[in-house]
């Protein structure tokens, strides 16, 4: 029999393609699906290894993504577009919301390297010491560590599934010996998987390892191109402060043209931006007039 790559279009074919026999749907036990989740981890960090991926990129568009998975699995109406306004225009004080909260855990939780410090920062409302008991609930394999991160986290609070799946990412990324957490649980996990435990646990969260190292890396593979362009154009650029700012576009999921504080103005900010679209580097994500949005 004969496997194809799994399907990525050609002018996202900068990256070695993930092997279309790790999303087989006929592997049923424990065994096989740890096999397929593993060679799906393997070709994520090779993923990872890339000079041409922006790795911080990565992680912030896939920390937008993990949210918005956690707020739907909620009930919660919100999606990509409001979370990313809810965070983007808060000023000192303000309260991002219910949802906004659970995008702001996901960005601090990639932010820094993984460390029971900087995931307290990413979840300032849970003691340091709980955090360090729940990534010490597993042992062994990293993804049954993961699976052991969740479900002690969903004994001890389980509504919050953000907290669960962040600790699990970063249990995951600890035993894979990876330095920071990419956000793949998340994004495969159903309800019906969060009611399950013990080896049923584990089994899910090596099908959703499969199903979130697809997205991954085709993540990873539009914004490799996409980066490609931007670095391109520019030396077009002739603004001053226009270093920083591209810099920034590399590191974030959106920007707000009032964050490009390198461009001196407001004014200055808007004009950089609609040049880089102009000049195809960059997107306007909101289709608004008004308080516009832009990534790359």
């Amino acid at each position: 029999m004969t496997y194809q790559p799994a399907t990525i279009s050609d002018d996202q074919n900068t990256l070695p393609q993930l092997p279309g026999w790790v999303m087989s749907k006929r592997a049923e036990t424990l065994e096989d699906v740890a096999f397929l989740s593993g060679a799906a981890l393997a070709h994520l960090n090779l993923v990872q290894s890339r000079d041409d991926v922006p790795q911080s990129l990565l992680r912030a568009r896939m920390s937008l993504r993990a949210a918005e998975a956690c707020v739907a699995q909620s009930g919660r109406p919100e999606r990509a577009r409001e979370l990313r306004d809810a965070v983007a225009f808060l000023q000192p004080g303000d309260n991002p919301g219910p949802a906004g909260e659970v995008y702001q855990c996901w960005r601090r939780a990639v932010e820094r390297p993984v460390s029971v410090k900087a995931l307290h920062r990413a979840l300032p409302e849970i003691e340091a010491e709980q955090i360090a008991a729940w990534l010490d609930a597993g042992q062994g394999a990293p993804v049954r560590r993961a699976a052991a991160a969740l479900q002690a986290v969903l004994e001890d609070r389980s509504r919050d599934l953000a907290t669960a799946v962040i600790l699990a990412d970063a249990a995951l990324g600890q035993g894979l010996g990876w330095s920071y957490v990419l956000p793949l649980l998340a994004l495969g996990l159903s309800r019906a998987d969060l009611r399950k435990s013990s080896a049923d646990l584990q089994l899910a969260c090596h099908r959703a390892i499969g199903t979130a190292a697809l997205e991954s890396t085709r993540e990873a593979a539009d914004l490799a191109r996409r980066a490609a362009r931007l670095k391109a154009v520019a030396p077009k650029l002739r603004a001053r402060g226009a270093e920083e700012a591209v810099a920034l576009f590399l590191t974030q999921d959106a920007v707000a043209p009032t964050s490009l504080t390198s461009l001196r103005s407001d004014r200055a900010a808007r004009r950089f931006c609609d040049r880089l679209v102009e000049l195809g580097a960059v997107r306007e994500l909101t289709g608004r007039d008004t308080f516009r949005l832009y990534g790359v």
